[in-house]
């Protein structure tokens, strides 16, 4: 291939032409702090209510249940702190799952060493949780359930209506993680019976740095960050005019063209994932129907690393990512990994690919091409293959 192969769309994407588009005039020419009151400023403001709009609707939402935050990770910190501490007088006790991101999982701790307790639920081999587990789960003491819509490794789709269900006639709190979600999945908040649910515009084809948290109206939460009155007094700090203009114009477009998007990438996901499962001693990862994100491939390749597969893939121009965290100084593998109950010498073999809007068929034929002699010549270097190969020959 004469460019690279970009298959890391579940860590980010690039950020389309038309949003670029939307949001240049407001670095330049709609340049007014949206707090002042002159004309320019009204435009800007004029603006993020436009994209406000835009965003609830993407949703099912109200405009005025929306709110814009600096990326996914502040809006699970703002919901899970901000409905934590202003609903401690009802109770302490939070619900989650294993294989929450760790901005949410980083959260829960911190909560638990601020006087909360929370219950983190198991899940299936498939990365499911179940609703019957929510239900059994909650006591008097529960304020907030917080599960995650799919799976950022795995691409696992929970049944989050189901829970929702349950959470509203237990009249607990209920949000979701949608980060990977949005733009991938039909989301209807009301039908959904979900209170409270995180975005990030950068999975969605617009800018890094953005983001928007749904609160549903009535839902008690304490601010995040004080210091101003914007975001209806919710959230303080001048507004990232652009970023927020570049959101809504990203969700405009990902929700009008979510039939195509998903039936496009299915049909490359299947394709990668039948090619990959020839390799022999190959496993996958999360579930194989529609209970997967369209883009999502999760492979796990037994007797090598990880971190060698992803070296030896770039030095091939293909970029991809790991469930394993060696890269960032840990030995241990992927938590969901591991939640699903992989052995540790099985994790740390795994490759996550992940598909978008730029992926072509000829990208996904390079990939099956180029992986199996790669994955061969790691196996040929491996003193776990080794070991295996003389055991099967006594």
């Amino acid at each position: 291939m004469n460019k690279p192969v970009y298959m890391d769309y579940a860590a980010t994407t690039y950020t389309k032409p038309e949003v670029v588009e939307a949001m240049l005039p407001y670095f330049t020419e709609h340049f007014g702090n949206p707090s002042s009151i002159y004309s320019i400023s009204r435009d800007t403001k004029k603006a993020i209510d436009d994209a406000r709009l835009k965003v609830a609707n993407a949703l099912n939402a109200e405009r005025d249940e929306i709110y814009f935050t600096g990326g996914g990770s502040e809006a699970d910190n703002w919901a899970l702190k901000g409905v934590a501490f202003a609903n401690r007088h009802r109770g302490n006790h939070i619900i989650t799952s294993t294989i929450e991101h760790h901005a949410l999982l980083h959260t829960c701790q911190y909560l638990e060493k601020n006087g909360f307790e929370v219950t983190y639920l198991p899940v299936d081999e498939e990365g499911k949780v179940k609703a019957e587990d929510v239900k059994n789960a909650i006591t008097d003491k529960t304020i907030l359930v917080s599960i995650m819509f799919a799976n950022n490794e795995i691409g696992t789709i929970q049944p989050i209506a189901e829970i929702g269900k349950i959470c509203r006639e237990k009249k607990v709190f209920f949000h979701t993680d949608a980060v990977q979600a949005v733009g991938n999945i039909n989301i209807d908040v009301k039908a959904m019976n979900i209170d409270l649910l995180s975005l990030a515009a950068h999975k969605i084809y617009g800018p890094k740095g953005v983001g928007a948290l749904y609160v549903r109206k009535g839902i008690r939460i304490d601010n995040l960050i004080h210091g101003g009155g914007q975001e209806r007094a919710r959230r303080a700090g001048t507004e990232n005019v652009a970023g927020i203009v570049g959101l809504g114009k990203a969700i405009e477009l990902a929700v009008n063209n979510l039939e195509a998007h998903n039936k496009k990438l299915t049909a490359l996901r299947d394709k990668l994932i039948d090619g990959l499962l020839k390799i022999p001693y190959t496993r996958l990862n999360g579930p194989r129907d529609n209970d997967r994100l369209p883009g999502n491939v999760n492979v796990c390749f037994r007797f090598i690393e990880g971190e060698s597969i992803l070296l030896m893939l770039d030095m091939e121009g293909i970029c991809g990512s790991s469930g394993s965290a060696c890269t960032s100084g840990s030995l241990d593998p992927s938590h969901v990994l591991l939640a699903i109950g992989l052995p540790h010498e099985i994790a740390h073999g795994s490759l996550r690919l992940s598909l978008g809007d730029g992926t072509t068929e000829e990208e996904v034929d390079y990939a099956l091409k180029v992986i199996p002699g790669i994955i061969d010549r790691l196996r040929s270097m491996s003193p776990l293959w080794d070991d295996f190969v003389k055991k099967g020959e006594q």
